[in-house]
C-alpha cells in the first residue's frame, strides 16, 4: 500500500475539540474525552482526525490566540493525555492531524511580550511593527477580519502592530528568516509525539506586501455587507512569496514521511479555484511541492443546485495540475452547517455526493447526524466575531455546539453546564437514537463510508462528468474493472433517469432514500432529494454479489 493512500483514499474528521465530549465535567470538551469516542469514528469508519487547537491559550478568540505552541492547554489536558490520544487512535487505524497556526500568537506569548518591550528588543522584527500613518492613525486601510483596523497603537513604544484578527492576536513577521525557523520548529516538535499532518491555519496570509500599500476598493462591495469587504485584500493575502514558504513548510513535514506513511498538509484557503490550485505548488519540473490538500471550501458557497455543483466540479478538475488529489468540504467551525444551510432532505443528498466525488472528503462533527447550527441568546454569545459585529449573522458559535451522543443529561456530553447550549433536538436525534435506526442519517454516513471504502472506483477512480437535464447531476467513477454511475436529484419533483446514463444490468448500490435496494427492471424516477449510486450485477442477483469480506456489495441506506 502507497505511503499517501491514508490521506488520498480516506476520509477526515473535524473535531471541535470544546465541543466534542467532555471528560471531567467543567461543560467543555477535552483530549480525554475525543479518547473516550474514538469507537465512534472507526464506527463510523473514517480515517483521520483533524484536531482543531488544543495550545495553551488566553481564549480571546477560543484557542487561535495561542500563547504556546509546545504544550498543551489544561482545559483540554496534558502531553502526557495527548500522548495517550495518538496511541490509541494509532491503534485503532487512525492518524491524527493537529491545526496549525502560523500567522499570529496571543498577544502573551512570550515572542511578543518581548517583541513589545522595546523597539531595539531582539524579538521586535518577529512581529510586524510599523510607525503611525504621516498625520498620525494606523500605517494603512488594513481591515481585521473580526472589526476595525489591522492595526493596534501600542503607546510605550510609540508603533502600530498588525493583527489580521483580534488586536490579542498580533501577526507574526515571516519574512524574518527566525520567524521560519522557531515555527519550523513547533512542526518537528509534534512530528516527534507521532502527529500525522497539519490542517494550516489562514495559510494565504502569512505573508504581507513589504511597502504596506493600501488596498484598493472594492467595486462589488454594498452597504449592510461585512464592512471587511470594503477593500480588496490585494496586499494582504495571496502574495506570491507565500509559495516558496509553504515548499520550505512541506520539506519540514516530508523528512518525517517514511515508506509505511507519508504526513500530510492541509491547507485553509479562501480562494477562487484559479488561485487556489496554486498552493499544490507545481514546479518547472512538474513536481508537487506545496500542501498536499488546498481546502477545497466551494461546495459551502455555491448555490444548490445541480447546474451550479456540476459546473463547479468540472472547472476544479480542470483547474487541477497534474497528479494533484482534489478534496470536499461541506462545513466547518466557521461555517453554518450543512443541514441548515440546505434542509435535512437534501443534507442527505450533500453526504452522497461528498463520499462519492473523486478526492479526499472532510466531514465536520455532528454532520453525521445531521446537527443543525443553534439560535444563541444575545446573553450566551461566546464568540468575538459575533461580540464586535452584533447583528450581522458573522457569529460562530450556532455551528459549534455540544456533540449530540444520546438522551441522557446534556446530551451526555458532560456531567456540568455545557459552554454553549445544546440543540432542542438533542433527545431524539443523537448518535445511540440514529445508531438503532435503520433510516438515519448516521446510517446513511456509515453505509456510504463502507460503500466507499469498497469499491475501488469511489475511492481510487476518476472522475467522468455525464449530460443530463433538469435538476439531477449525474457523473460517474471509473476504476480499472469498475464503473459506478452517481445520480442526484436536487428537484422538487420526480425525476425519471435516461435509459442511456444506466450501466448493463443496473442495480442501486446507495440510496439517500431509506427503503431502495433494488435491480433497475425498468425506467429509474428519482424522488425529490434522492440520490444513487449504480453499479452492474450479474444474472444471479446481489445475493451473490459479494465483497472480499463476505458482506453484499448492494445496500440500501
Amino acid at each position: 500500500m502507497s505511503a499517501d493512500n491514508w490521506w488520498k483514499c480516506g476520509i477526515v474528521y473535524q473535531v471541535y475539540p470544546r465541543s466534542f465530549q467532555d471528560s471531567n465535567g467543567d461543560g467543555i470538551g477535552d483530549l480525554d474525552g475525543i479518547r473516550a469516542r474514538l469507537d465512534h469514528l472507526v464506527s463510523l469508519g473514517v480515517d483521520a482526525v483533524w484536531v482543531s487547537p488544543i495550545y495553551p491559550s488566553p481564549m480571546a478568540d477560543f484557542g487561535y490566540d495561542i500563547s504556546d505552541f509546545c504544550d498543551i492547554d489544561p482545559r483540554f489536558g496534558t502531553l502526557d493525555g495527548f500522548d495517550a490520544l495518538v496511541q490509541e487512535a494509532h491503534a485503532r487505524g487512525l492518524k491524527i492531524i493537529l491545526d496549525f497556526v502560523p500567522n499570529h500568537t496571543s498577544d502573551r506569548h512570550p515572542w511578543f511580550v518581548q517583541s513589545r518591550s522595546a523597539r531595539s528588543d531582539a524579538r521586535r522584527d518577529w512581529y510586524i511593527w510599523r510607525d503611525p500613518a504621516p498625520g498620525g492613525g494606523p500605517p494603512n486601510n488594513w481591515l481585521s477580519n473580526f472589526g476595525g483596523p489591522a492595526w493596534t497603537f501600542d503607546p510605550a513604544t510609540g508603533q502600530y502592530y498588525a493583527h489580521s484578527f483580534l488586536k490579542e492576536q498580533p501577526d507574526l513577521n515571516w519574512r524574518n528568516p527566525e520567524v521560519r525557523a522557531a515555527m519550523y520548529e513547533v512542526l518537528r516538535f509534534w512530528l516527534r509525539r507521532g502527529v500525522d499532518g497539519f490542517r494550516v491555519d489562514v495559510l494565504s496570509q502569512i505573508i504581507k506586501d513589504a511597502e504596506f500599500r493600501d488596498n484598493p476598493p472594492n467595486p462589488d462591495f454594498v452597504e449592510g455587507q461585512d464592512p471587511f469587504f470594503r477593500w480588496l485584500m490585494l496586499y494582504n493575502t495571496d502574495l506570491p512569496e507565500v509559495q516558496p514558504i509553504v515548499a520550505e513548510m512541506r520539506r519540514v513535514v516530508d523528512a518525517f514521511s517514511d515508506t509505511r506513511s507519508s504526513r500530510v498538509l492541509i491547507g485553509e484557503l479562501y480562494l477562487p479555484l484559479t488561485r487556489l490550485v496554486a498552493y499544490y505548488g507545481l514546479n518547472a519540473e512538474g513536481v508537487l511541492e506545496g500542501v498536499q490538500l488546498p481546502f477545497n471550501f466551494q461546495l459551502i458557497a455555491t448555490e444548490w443546485q445541480a447546474a451550479r455543483i456540476d459546473r463547479l466540479v468540472r472547472d476544479y478538475e480542470a483547474a487541477l495540475p497534474a497528479g494533484a488529489q482534489p478534496n470536499w468540504v461541506l462545513g466547518n467551525h466557521d461555517r453554518s452547517r450543512i443541514a441548515s444551510r440546505v434542509g435535512p432532505q437534501m443534507a442527505r443528498l450533500a453526504a452522497m455526493l461528498l463520499l462519492t466525488l473523486r478526492g479526499t472528503p472532510t466531514l465536520y462533527y455532528g454532520d453525521e447526524i445531521g446537527m443543525t447550527d443553534v439560535a444563541i441568546p444575545a446573553d450566551e454569545v461566546q464568540d468575538p466575531f459575533e461580540k464586535n459585529k452584533p447583528g450581522m449573522g458573522l457569529g460562530r458559535d450556532p455551528e459549534r455546539t455540544p456533540m449530540q451522543w444520546s438522551a441522557r443529561e446534556h446530551a451526555g456530553f458532560t456531567t456540568g453546564t455545557p459552554w454553549l447550549r445544546l440543540a432542542a433536538d438533542w433527545p431524539t436525534n443523537n448518535v445511540e437514537a440514529q445508531s438503532r435506526d435503520a433510516g438515519s442519517m448516521l446510517t446513511l454516513y456509515r453505509r456510504l463510508i463502507a460503500l466507499r471504502r469498497r469499491q475501488p472506483a469511489l475511492n481510487r477512480g476518476n472522475y467522468e462528468a455525464l449530460e443530463t437535464e433538469g435538476e439531477v447531476l449525474a457523473y460517474a467513477r471509473n476504476g480499472e474493472e469498475q464503473r459506478l454511475v452517481v445520480l442526484l436529484n436536487f428537484g422538487a419533483s420526480p425525476a425519471p433517469i435516461s435509459p442511456a446514463l444506466m450501466p448493463r444490468q443496473p442495480i442501486v448500490l446507495a440510496s439517500t432514500a431509506p427503503a431502495r435496494a433494488e435491480f433497475i427492471k425498468g425506467p429509474l424516477v428519482l424522488a425529490p432529494c434522492e440520490g444513487v449510486v449504480i453499479g452492474t450485477a450479474n444474472d444471479k442477483g446481489p445475493d451473490d454479489m459479494m465483497s472480499n469480506q463476505g458482506l453484499p456489495v448492494y445496500i440500501s441506506t
